[in-house]
């Protein structure tokens, strides 16, 4: 590839761009065999009330990544005209493709329904600071409409110091932070839930628990059964072939916490690339545009290598 200009650029040249005002549920036919990459890029173009928390609900994504997508323009008062970025491409995440996949590093989940040729994806919010997400397999053991909650003592004595005392349960309702459905996991303590705020799905907001919008979780509460497995990862570097192309997809790394990482990103994304022994054998990279990728985090597929089957030339990680 010959072609050097900044990440965001690059991912609009090399993917199809329409217009559209509001996305369907994003359901998405899954890639050919040996393909990792599925759903296009969008643009919508903002009027005057519109925030990013307004479009992404719109649009089944969380802020954060609305954010990183479109950097530089306010997130809260876009301005009539402003043309947004929908980051809905996206490269599947590494693994078997069945049941329901979470990847803390995009705030995002997928779920793969049995037997059928398509995937679900949907933004999360996950753990915060001192509460992170855990990195595991599970599995749904119980599914509940209209759940009560009953407030863990930790949580409890946390609004407590706040000066916001929590009830020892909290009835079903619009009050309730569980919002309209629940999915219990063999993981104790942990939930996919709805919420009773729309703002902070695809953030780091809760207490350890997967917050989805409301209409997403019931959605998801019709075809996920008791039984389903849940696979927890963190992978803020996917590869994936789309076409015959090489395409790197980077988010910001959090580390075991939940919290922002240091990690050495080129040694990351080099050890991610290794994994993928089809890509790493067999295409050459242009290391260029992977920094530009790795640096600009916007979670948007890149190009990183065209069809031309070389041998790579990887950089030493020191």
């Amino acid at each position: 590839m010959s072609s050097r200009v900044p990440a965001v650029a690059c991912s609009l040249f090399f993917t199809a761009l329409s217009v559209a005002g509001s996305a369907s549920a994003l359901e998405l036919p899954l890639p050919p065999p040996g393909e990792d990459v599925v759903g296009q890029i969008q643009v919508v173009t903002a009027k005057y009330e519109d925030t990013f928390a307004d479009v992404g609900e719109a649009n089944d994504l969380g802020y954060l990544e609305m954010v990183a997508a479109n950097p530089g323009v306010d997130p809260w008062l876009p301005g009539a005209g402003t043309e947004i970025i929908l980051p809905t491409r996206f490269i599947l995440p590494p693994g078997p493709r069945e049941g329901i996949v979470i990847n803390l590093a995009e705030y995002r989940m997928y779920y793969y329904p049995k037997g059928e040729n398509v995937v679900h994806t949907y933004p999360l919010g996950i753990g915060r600071e001192g509460w992170g997400s855990p990195i595991t397999l599970t599995k749904v053991t119980a599914k509940t409409a209209n759940p009560a909650w009953y407030p863990p003592a930790s949580i409890r004595a946390e609004h407590a110091a706040e000066g916001d005392p929590l009830p020892a349960v909290v009835p079903p309702g619009p009050d309730n932070p569980l919002g309209p459905f629940k999915f219990s996991l063999s993981l104790p303590g942990y939930l996919i839930h709805g919420s009773n705020k729309k703002f902070g799905i695809g953030m780091r907001v809760s207490h350890g628990c997967f917050r989805m919008l409301n209409q997403n979780v019931l959605e998801l509460a019709k075809m996920a059964p008791v039984g389903t497995p849940v696979r927890i990862i963190n992978e803020p570097y996917k590869f994936g072939v789309s076409g015959g192309k090489i395409y790197l997809e980077a988010h910001q790394p959090l580390d075991d916490h939940g919290d922002p990482s240091h990690v050495d990103k080129h040694t990351a994304v080099i050890n991610t690339l290794l994994q993928r022994q089809d890509i790493a054998a067999n295409q050459q990279m242009d290391w260029e545009i992977v920094r530009e990728v790795v640096a600009a985090e916007d979670g948007l597929p890149i190009e990183v290598a065209d069809s031309v089957m070389h041998a790579a030339s990887l950089p030493v990680a020191q």
